[in-house]
């Protein structure tokens, strides 16, 4: 009796995790991509083969010519889509009959190794008649909670009494395609979901689905069940986000499923380039991971992370994703904080008020062109405290209580009750050096001693820490210091919020070319600004849980580092506190710009604030209009602008000599 042949088929796919699954299969596969740059002529890769499937995403005008020259040599062609639905157009450019090519279909469809040996046996045995039978192919599950071998997790904290109590420990779900669960190239999410592990406070929740636009309500009802989510699919409101905007249909992205999750998503980067590309790249992206994983996702509401996979090639010529443990660590960070932070009760939470000052002069305070940043940031402390949050007002002298009493009174306007705002922070500091006193500098709320500088600052990059020292000098430097040798900070404390000025970055004569130098690192004063807001209580720091940037125009965005995806040697990936949860930024809506790029390289959420319509011409304008400054800031605005204050007498400059 004669020995069963076994055959010889190329698989052609720019699917990476058919290849993969493939190559797990141990069957007769000759595999490659025809889509990735450089990769082998077709008449190369089917060299010596019996039979030639192609599974491409599109449509036939996107195959290649060498499709075409194999079917016109008689070697038996499969043709496939590359999508869950079959394509009927290409399964017509198949050579096998359209029965064949569909049941080809399912096996690819369906996915991972064992589908993949029965493809091969299949075709083996329908179209090269070998005789050696095949099974139907085998369903696997749409979505899953991946099997970790894992226990249900707790943490154990005191009831004041001496006896333990069991809690429940966060659960964050990492979400990736379904394709990378059959195929054995999960290895990245279950990274992330041991570093969420490895925080010891919360458990990562691995989840695997085909997509999040066609997903069945089963797999909402099971996200819902979780406390954060980090997201590594496609959007799920849609492809074409432009069909979203205006004057187009706004219906087009339907986020409605993802919006009642009530959880924060976030988007971790698995970058479709090496870590050596991703490491040279200014960028930090590429245009295509920039469209898909970063621009898309944010119209789903997703917060933006960092990437903690990339694209490595194997000895065999086939990508998979790589985890990168130090980045791991960082997205896992980010997501257990939004996930614990859920369950701090708000007169528990410690949040960051910080308004920009661009430049750092007492008139620029919360800068914003179009947007009366002091009356907002008053707004969002009335809502702050009926939300229940702690702002000390028990202390009815306290700079918080007078003026939110300044908002609630009737002969009081809303700019009045800003400006007082603003005065007390500029009395508290203000970090303008032209007016700074001595007193101002002792008598700081907020001063850090060099050994709390070095210990917050510890873990710097080498290259960033050198960079800072060749620009400013050795630690803790000489800007902003009191006497006793503390970095001072200009802050108000309202019970569990703290508000500040953000620390200068420009000074001498040109301040604003050092604001919009990217090269330059930040001062030592610039960088314990933040270590203080993110360092522990017991350690002397504020201990934020987030943090909220106010204005448009700030020096976040001239930080040095990647445009996204953000590595440790970018001086934003040490500035925001990593210890906060949230990071928000309000602005005016029209300077998509600062708008885009500043949250994303700060993992934030952006609020924006659009302009009152304008009035037509002849008309007066209703209600908000843009308002004259009050006097005391009409005359800060004057000293920034070297003119005399009239109700203050011209102080004697230093001349040519003297």
């Amino acid at each position: 009796m004669g020995q069963t042949r076994r055959a010889r088929i190329a698989l052609l796919s720019t699917s990476d995790t058919d290849l993969l699954s493939a190559r797990a299969s141990g069957a007769e596969f000759v595999l490659a991509n025809p889509s990735r740059p450089g990769h082998q002529t077709m008449a190369e890769a089917i060299e010596g083969c019996d039979l030639v499937v192609g599974r491409v995403l599109g449509s036939p005008q996107d195959l290649c010519d060498g499709f075409v020259r194999v079917r016109a040599t008689g070697m038996p062609t499969v043709v496939l889509g590359g999508e869950q639905q079959p394509s009927a157009e290409l399964m017509e450019l198949s050579s096998v009959p359209i029965g064949v090519a569909a049941e080809a279909h399912r096996y690819l469809a369906e996915g991972g190794p064992e589908n993949l040996r029965q493809l091969h046996a299949f075709l083996s045995d329908t179209v090269l008649l070998t005789g050696e039978g095949f099974e139907p192919p085998v369903e696997v599950p749409q979505w899953g909670m991946a099997g970790r071998g894992l226990v249900a997790r707790s943490a154990r904290t005191s009831t004041g009494e001496g006896a333990p109590r069991v809690q429940e420990l966060p659960r964050v779900g990492v979400l990736y395609y379904r394709a990378h669960e059959v195929s054995g190239n999960a290895g990245f999410a279950h990274a992330l979901a041991d570093a969420i592990d490895a925080t010891g406070e919360a458990v990562g929740v691995p989840v695997f689905a085909g997509s999040l636009r066609s997903a069945p309500d089963e797999l909402y009802d099971a996200l819902g069940t979780l406390d954060a989510l980090v997201v590594t699919v496609l959007a799920a409101g849609g492809t074409t986000p432009a069909g979203a905007s205006a004057g187009g249909d706004d219906e087009a992205w339907d986020v409605e499923r993802m919006r009642a999750l009530d959880i924060p998503v976030l988007q971790g980067l698995c970058l479709t380039s090496s870590r050596a590309e991703w490491e040279a790249n200014d960028d930090g992206v590429t245009p295509l991971d920039s469209a898909t994983q970063v621009a898309i996702p944010e119209f789903d509401g997703r917060i933006i992370t960092a990437p903690f996979s990339f694209k490595e090639v194997d000895e065999d010529g086939l990508p998979h994703y790589v985890p990168d443990a130090e980045r791991c660590r960082r997205v896992a960070r980010i997501a257990v904080n939004h996930a614990r932070l859920r369950h701090v009760p708000p007169a528990e939470r410690r949040l960051g008020l910080v308004l920009s000052a661009y430049p750092t002069k007492h008139s620029r305070v919360g800068n914003a062109v179009g947007l009366d940043t002091p009356v907002s940031t008053v707004r969002l402390l009335g809502r702050l405290r009926d939300a229940g949050y702690d702002l000390g007002l028990d202390d009815p002298d306290a700079v918080v209580s007078r003026v939110l009493a300044m908002a609630e009174d009737p002969a009081c306007t809303d700019a009045e009750a800003g400006d007082a705002l603003i005065h007390a922070l500029i009395d508290a500091g203000g970090q303008d050096e032209e007016w700074l006193t001595t007193a101002q500098l002792t008598e700081a709320h907020v001063r850090i001693t060099p050994e709390q500088y070095a210990a917050w600052t510890a873990d710097l990059d080498a290259g960033l820490r050198a960079g800072i020292e060749e620009a400013w000098g050795p630690a803790p430097g000489t800007l902003f210091r009191n006497d006793d040798g503390e970095l001072v900070l200009a802050t108000l404390r309202a019970g569990n919020v703290v508000l500040l000025i953000q620390p200068p970055r420009g000074f001498g004569e040109n301040p604003v070319a050092i604001y919009h130098d990217p090269d330059l690192a930040p001062s030592h004063h610039y960088l314990a600004a933040y270590r203080w807001l993110e360092a522990a209580q017991e350690t002397g720091g504020f201990g934020a849980h987030a943090l909220v940037h106010l204005g448009k125009h700030g020096s976040l965005e001239w930080l040095p580092g990647k445009n996204a995806a953000l590595s440790a040697a970018c001086v934003r990936r040490h500035r925001p506190p990593r210890a906060a949860a949230r990071r928000a930024r309000q602005h005016r809506r029209d300077g998509p710009g600062e708008a885009a790029g500043d949250p994303r390289r700060d993992l934030a959420a952006d609020e924006g604030r659009r302009d009152a319509p304008r009035p037509r011409p002849g008309r007066a304008p209703r209600g908000r209009g843009v308002r004259r400054l009050p006097a005391p800031r009409r005359r800060l605005a004057l000293r920034d602008q070297g003119r005399p204050d009239p109700r203050r007498p011209a102080r004697a400059r230093p001349g040519p000599g003297r």
